[in-house]
């Protein structure tokens, strides 16, 4: 099984939301650590090694080696600041 490494910026949001969706995002990560490439997984455009996964209203970017599964950023699926944050901190 992999190893998890939560970035900051990804934990903060975590904490932020309501304990429902704390569950339901937190348990998304957990199922990652099983398969880090479900069938909804999809390439990141223009970042070779990193996947998103839409999780209800929330968008997961991570990367996976054989050992880790890093989970970079967490945010709101319907509006592009996640996007916007990914292109500053993945560059």
């Amino acid at each position: 099984m992999l190893e998890i490494d939560l970035k900051p910026r990804a934990k903060r949001f975590i904490e932020s939301l309501p304990p429902k969706h704390q569950r339901q995002v937190k348990n998304s990560v957990l199922a990652l650590l099983e398969n880090p490439k479900p069938q909804d997984s999809k390439k990141l455009l223009g970042y070779e090694h990193y996947l998103r996964i839409d999780i209800g209203e929330y968008r997961i970017i991570y990367r996976h080696s054989t050992k880790l599964l890093t989970v970079v950023l967490i945010g709101k699926r319907n509006d592009d600041e996640v996007y916007r944050v990914a292109k500053r901190i993945l560059n």
